[in-house]
């Protein structure tokens, strides 16, 4: 949340032509429509890391939370199958182990020339999600229905947009009915479902608005109503004045409980409020943990359940930060509400930042479409489950108890407190929608 992570429109970029044929890999992943993604899949697991995962970075040198493995790049193959056959398969590959998951959004497009193969006359449009977790093998391949195909017919498989989590290689595969060239085959390997959340720790913290308690700069058994640098967050390009009511008396909320739980509110003031030597027209809301002992753990779990705001210029998040200093930082969900592109309903995400002393070395994560990804939707609607999972080997987000993203974790033996918020980050009028999250129930669980 303190640092902004950028995403712009969809993209298209061409890669260089090669052609993959194997016989290992599979994937997995939420598939929908008429073609299918072959997998061949171990039982989900909750609780601690996958031998997998742990194996293959066991060695990597994190330097104490500043360095992460390098980005997998993820490339699709050419492909061939035989005239008369009822499926082409096409190799989506990575070229190394990955540190965090990979999702891809993948769709086939006509042929070109007089050969050209046409979606609905030659194939089935395969419109669908790849997805390649830590540990998974490093090839996959998907399914295309052939309906009929006469000899040197082509067709093409694309990247909608660069990889989410991964860079991006052949990003253009073309698929081609011969009967002299060697079909691709379908890939057969042992990729893990995803993970159900479930928490291995003990109950530390609930949230409850009997005990519950905030003041402006937190303590021990009590919320801050600011930021550990203070009230604003200039760097990051917000407008909104993290408020409080008792230092700023006459304001609407900014922190109340409503009949649905917790309300963190955010507005367009009625009358400026100046602060620090200029004009604040927004206000924002945020509780933070820095100080608040029962908030912080070292591993274990968070899980929030609410109700995302939907007003454009919003910026809801739950984040967490290194009890010894930022960066690091783990992000568990940010709203991206300034963004033209972002969705509050269908989109979500994950970043991790990496870095000491004030001053970040790395940043790792993704946005994601998780209606098309995992079936999720509809976060300003009603209440979702937002989770992290911390473990010695990996951190595993989720949302409604399913695995959304993992990445190796590279702040062992790092402590950390809660901050949820709404910033603000807008010059416009700010009166669509709601701009309030509503947060229902919070748990922490602390693990050995």
């Amino acid at each position: 949340m303190l640092c902004v992570v950028a995403a712009g429109a969809a993209t298209i970029l061409s890669g260089t032509s090669s052609t993959i044929t194997t016989s290992s890999g599979s994937t997995t992943g939420t598939t929908s429509g008429s073609s299918t993604i072959t997998s061949s899949l171990t039982p989900s697991t909750s609780g601690t890391s996958s031998s997998t995962t742990q194996a293959a970075f066991a060695d990597f040198d994190f330097a104490n939370g500043t360095k992460l493995p390098e980005k997998a790049t993820l490339s699709l193959g050419n492909a061939t199958f035989r005239p008369g056959a009822g499926t082409a398969y096409v190799p989506v590959s990575l070229d190394h182990a990955t540190p965090n998951t990979i999702v891809a959004r993948i769709t086939t497009v006509n042929g070109s020339g007089t050969l050209r193969a046409l979606s609905g006359y030659n194939y089935q449009t395969v419109d669908r999600v790849v997805i390649f977790r830590p540990g998974d093998p490093l090839i996959q391949t998907v399914e295309v229905p052939v309906i009929a195909a006469a000899e040197g017919q082509q067709f093409q498989l694309k990247l909608r947009e660069a990889p989410w989590g991964g860079l991006q290689g052949q990003s253009t595969a073309t698929i081609t009915a011969s009967s002299t060239a060697l079909a691709t085959a379908k890939a057969t390997g042992t990729f893990r479902e995803p993970r159900q959340f479930a928490a291995t720790g003990t109950l530390q913290f609930q949230l409850s608005k009997d005990t519950h308690k905030r003041s402006p700069d937190g303590g021990w058994d009590r919320w801050a109503t600011s930021l550990s640098h203070g009230r604003t967050q200039i760097a990051n390009g917000e407008t909104g004045l993290y408020l409080d009511s008792s230092i700023f008396p006459g304001i609407e909320g900014p922190v109340y409980w409503g009949p649905n739980g917790l309300v963190l509110h955010t507005q367009k003031l009625k009358t400026p409020i100046s602060y620090e030597g200029r004009n604040w027209y927004y206000g924002s809301s945020v509780l933070d943990g820095r100080n608040f002992l029962a908030s912080q753990i070292g591993y274990g779990q968070y899980e929030w359940e609410a109700r995302m705001p939907n007003r454009r210029g919003s910026w809801p998040a739950f984040w967490l930060i290194s009890t010894s200093g930022w960066p690091p930082e783990i992000d568990v969900y940010e709203g991206f509400g300034y963004q033209s592109y972002w969705d509050f309903d269908r989109h979500i995400s994950a970043t991790i930042h990496g870095g000491s002393g004030g001053v970040r070395s790395f940043q790792r994560g993704v946005n994601i479409q998780s209606e098309q990804a995992y079936g999720l939707s509809g976060y300003s609607q009603g209440f979702h489950r937002f989770a992290v999972d911390i473990q010695r080997d990996y951190i595993t987000w989720f949302v409604d108890g399913v695995e959304t993203y993992q990445s190796v974790n590279p702040f062992r033996g790092f402590r950390w407190y809660p901050i949820m918020d709404v910033a603000v980050k807008t010059d416009g009028a700010y009166d669509d929608g709601s701009g309030d999250m509503v947060i229902r129930s919070f748990r922490i669980y602390s693990a050995p």
